[in-house]
This record gives structure tokens, C-alpha cells and sequence, in this order.
């Protein structure tokens, strides 16, 4: 089973929303998948393991079942250990603790926010309507193939473009400092139209051409980014069924902007 399996195990169990300790000694609740020393494993527990694990390609099978049940087991009896050793309440403990619950408060407020102001079919009509409305006369659909690197710091973007404009690749950058989620495919974004990114990156992706990293860095309120069009593309534009789920996606990354912006305008923001 993979580390990340570990992981979620862990999150489990800091939760405690997934587990329960046993109210009966002559049985197992309905809901119990296994117990540990009195502390319950419930089935929820156990199907979260399991969508973790087909997440990451594997096939579900009673064997996959009993081996993140077996997992959970595992990780039960380690952390009550830790509870006999004393390292519940350790610095580094409570500082890992921390962070789980600070990221799964940040998740939750974020599926919460979302579910409450969903995306509705209305709303992506609008969008696509806006879209084919915005081609002009021939109807083609312009896609440029993007790469990024993000940094925190104006200076850290600057020392980058330095060594790109000393010959350094893109790629091997952007593997090197990049703070975004596709540091590791060298800062590859992919596909995207115009309107599908933040207008700060939109106005100059429409300047380059095909090879080029923008001149300057990009200023955004998470940080400052470079990018550099791959290629460039037209393309008849998707049906509406066909341009669904990419446009749901794009106006949820937008909501999640703005309420992320909405946060940081009132909220009081001290950087070193």
C-alpha cells in the first residue's frame, strides 16, 4: 500500500470523524469495520481508503479491501503506541497535528463554499454562449499550450527569467523553484484558451509568440509567475455537451478566486 494511503489513515484518525471507540464488549457496532484495542474502525473509513487507493489507478477487489482495512489496523496500533510513548504531545506532534487539521478546515470550507454557491447548467450556457460569441467571424477557437513557474517574491521571479535568458531551459527551472503543483512536469499547464485564465496571465499570453517567456514577471495575489507559450493552435470550437466539464471546471477555479481574493481584502496580512 502507498504512502499516501498512510497518509489519509493518519488524517483519520487526527479527525476522529471517521472512528469511535466501541460501546459494547459483546459485539461490534453495524457501521464497524474492525476493532482495535476498543478503538472502532468503521466501514466509512475503511470505502475512504478504498476511493484513495482507485484514485491511484488500482482495481477494486475484496483483496485491495482487506488491505486497507489491514492498513488502518496498522496505523491504530502505531498511534496508540505513540500515545503510550508519550508522543501524542510532542512539539513535533502537535506541530504536524496542526497542519492536518488547518488543511482538511481549508478543504472543508472550500467544498462547503462551493456546494453553496454551485455551478449551475445556466451558468455554464452563459459562459459558453459568452465564449462562441467572443470568436469573431471565422469561428475558430485560439488554444495556447502553456508552461508557468510560480515564486513567491518579485526578486525570485527575477532571478528566474535571469537564467532563462541565460539559456537555462524553462523546464529545468520551473523544476527547480517552482512553488506550483506542476514544478515536477517542469511547470507544464497544458491546453488553455484565453478566457480560461486569470486576466493578468491572459494579457500577455496573447502577446507571444511560440517559444517565448513572458519579459517580465507576472504580479497575482498568490505571487508572481512567468509563462511561456508552447504552441499555439485554432480549433473549431467544442459542442456545448462537449465543452461542459472544461467550463464548470474554469468558472469553479474562478469562484474559488474570488472568494479567496474576498478573504485577503479583509483580512489583516502580515509578510516578513
Amino acid at each position: 500500500m502507498k504512502r499516501s494511503v498512510i497518509r489519509l489513515a493518519l488524517t483519520i484518525l487526527f479527525l476522529g470523524s471517521m472512528m469511535s471507540v466501541a460501546q459494547s464488549q459483546s459485539g461490534l457496532p453495524i457501521n464497524a469495520a474492525a476493532s482495535v484495542n476498543g478503538l472502532i474502525i468503521t466501514n466509512d473509513a475503511v470505502e475512504q481508503g478504498m476511493q484513495a487507493a482507485l484514485a491511484q489507478g488500482q482495481k477494486d477487489s475484496p483483496e485491495l479491501r482487506n488491505a486497507v482495512l489491514s492498513k488502518l489496523i496498522e496505523v491504530t496500533l502505531l498511534s496508540q503506541e505513540a500515545e503510550k510513548d508519550g508522543l501524542a504531545n510532542s512539539d513535533k506532534a502537535n506541530r504536524q497535528l496542526a497542519f492536518i487539521r488547518q488543511n482538511y478546515l481549508a478543504e472543508l470550507e472550500l467544498s462547503t463554499f462551493l456546494s453553496q454557491n454551485p455551478i449551475t447548467d445556466s451558468d455554464i450556457q452563459a459562459e459558453y454562449s459568452r465564449e462562441i460569441g467572443s470568436l469573431g467571424p471565422q469561428g475558430m477557437i485560439v488554444e495556447y499550450k502553456v508552461s508557468d513557474i510560480a515564486v513567491a517574491t518579485e526578486a525570485d521571479a527575477q532571478a528566474a527569467l535571469a537564467r532563462i535568458k541565460k539559456g537555462e531551459s524553462f523546464d529545468k527551472v520551473a523544476k527547480s523553484i517552482s512553488l506550483a503543483p506542476n514544478k515536477a512536469q517542469g511547470g507544464a499547464v497544458g491546453w488553455v484558451q484565453a478566457g480560461q485564465t486569470l486576466p493578468q496571465i491572459a494579457e500577455v499570453l496573447t502577446t507571444l509568440n511560440k517559444g517565448q517567456v513572458s519579459s517580465a514577471p507576472i504580479k497575482m495575489q498568490q505571487g508572481w509567475y512567468l509563462v511561456k507559450l508552447e504552441d499555439k493552435r485554432s480549433t473549431k470550437p467544442p459542442s456545448f455537451e462537449q465543452a461542459k466539464p472544461a467550463i464548470r471546471n474554469g468558472l469553479m477555479q474562478k469562484r474559488q478566486f474570488e472568494l479567496l481574493s474576498k478573504l485577503r481584502q479583509t483580512a489583516n496580512i502580515v509578510v516578513q
